[in-house]
């Protein structure tokens, strides 16, 4: 009987992101199911795992990161391994995967930045604030990126806690991001910079912006900078009045609520601004061969159907800049012939279910994570979608609905991936990466320092015998 110790139930997840990780911690250790035999075998295309955690998290935000504690008492289980440089799609196949395993779930996030779409996006100065971040972060396929950050002012289109990260950290001072593990080539571009000013512009109004809290907090209480509000934005319509009222809209008052706090601060005559804009969009970004500026529209809201947008007025402005960040939203793409709703630009699923074009459930195949609902949320929020997913994974078991695998011993797998995969990262290879940062750190008072390139990464991971 699958799901006994005599035939474990055998599960793959792509993608090491915190979706993957609860996931995986949640078949392991199931209440519902404690009698439950289980492998679990995580695997992502970097040599590293976590995800966003490492990647996306700002590098002053330690305590966000610290979730990874959690992921590594997962990691630590037997019935657990990890498997980093493995591509979907390059180094093994789906069709593969189902060859292995009694059941397959997708957790590989939605990695593409939307755009625009506006003339002189394509220009130099202008760029994606998941380009950014990456690079800041020392994603090792940002490595090589580079940004010319001599403008004194900066724009980033978007109003939600990306746009507060990149702002902030373009304005850091070197004394507060020597401390944190922020890339060494970022922490010297950021310290060489010429911003002093970052506006950040919202198509809507306050009361829908997508802040958190204490992201929005956390501004007001930055060294030397002065947070601009116009109380004109915050002279709220009678629609955005009615959906503060709403119940669930607590973040939203307590954003207008902070808001109205930074309009009424006189300026100090501090050496940097953030300016934080609502009811305009870019319409285009001039420059002859880069950045010079960006013309916005005017917006006003209006009632759409029991939602607010924002209308163009047709009143446009000019903002000289020489630097322009978009973040507005990430969007997954189709992978290995996965179903994929291309409207929502998400895997085609119900529940965590992947459906196929005839919107049946394919048995053994399953989502979780943005690329399952979409890029919202905090951390947390994968937690119980992950959680959510698996359930139904188990209840389909219980269903008898598993996938039936051709061969779903661990040696069949470990034979495809060692004969493919020239550098293929186990848990111990992270290890050894993770040891070697840290221990670069420690002479410094910084978490780590990261290696930014695969070939630095991959050589860490030799150094315990675990990359093949």
């Amino acid at each position: 009987m699958l799901g006994t110790q005599e035939s474990p139930l055998r599960v793959a997840i792509i993608g090491a992101g915190p979706s993957g990780f609860y996931a995986a911690g949640h078949l392991l250790k199931n209440k519902q199911h404690p009698e439950l035999a289980v492998e679990v075998d995580l695997f992502d295309k970097l040599p590293t795992p976590f995800g966003l955690v490492r990647a996306g998290v700002a590098p002053d935000h330690p305590k966000i990161k610290s979730v990874t504690r959690v992921f590594e008492k997962t990691a630590a289980d037997p019935r657990f391994r990890f498997f980093g440089g493995v591509e979907l799609g390059k180094h093994v196949t789906r069709e593969e995967l189902l060859q292995h395993y009694h059941a397959v779930i997708y957790t590989f996030g939605t990695s593409t930045d939307r755009r625009l779409w506006i003339d002189g996006e394509e220009l130099p100065g202008s760029g994606s604030a998941t380009d950014f971040v990456a690079w800041y972060n020392g994603h090792p396929d940002a490595a090589d990126l580079e940004f010319d950050l001599s403008a004194a002012r900066a724009v980033v289109v978007g109003n939600g806690n990306v746009a507060i990260d990149v702002a902030r950290m373009l304005l850091l001072p070197r004394e507060e991001l020597a401390g944190t593990d922020t890339a060494d080539h970022a922490i010297d571009a950021i310290d060489a910079a010429g911003v002093t000013e970052v506006q950040i512009l919202g198509r809507r109004g306050p009361a829908q912006a997508a802040f958190t809290n204490p992201e929005l907090l956390e501004l007001g209480e930055m060294t030397d900078t002065d947070v601009i509000v116009d109380p004109a934005d915050l002279e709220l319509d009678e629609h955005s009045l009615a959906a503060l009222d709403q119940t669930g809209e607590a973040t939203a008052r307590k954003n207008v609520d902070i808001l109205r706090e930074y309009a009424a601060r006189p300026t100090t005559g501090a050496s940097k601004r953030i300016v934080l804009r609502f009811f305009v969009s870019p319409v285009r970004i001039e420059g002859d061969d880069k950045v010079e500026r960006i013309v916005l529209e005017r917006n006003e809201l209006v009632a759409d159907g029991g939602a607010l947008r924002a209308k163009g007025t047709g009143e446009e402005e000019v903002l000289e800049t020489g630097l322009v960040f978009r973040a507005v939203g990430y969007r997954g793409e189709p992978l290995a012939g996965i179903p994929f709703d291309e409207r929502r630009a998400l895997i085609r699923n119900e529940d965590g279910r992947v459906l196929d074009d005839a919107g049946s459930h394919l048995h053994g195949e399953y989502t979780a994570g943005w690329i399952k609902r979409g890029p919202s949320g905090v951390i947390g929020t994968n937690k119980k979608c992950a959680h959510d997913t698996v359930d139904g994974l188990l209840h389909d078991l219980t269903a008898k609905r598993m996938n039936a695998p051709k061969d779903p011993s661990r040696d069949g797998i470990d034979a495809l991936l060692h004969e493919r995969v020239t550098e293929l990262v186990e848990w111990q290879g992270w290890q050894a990466i993770d040891a070697a940062e840290v221990a670069a750190g420690e002479p410094q008072g910084r978490p780590r320092v990261k290696l930014v390139t695969y070939d630095g990464l991959n050589e860490a991971a030799r150094g315990a015998g675990t990359t093949a």
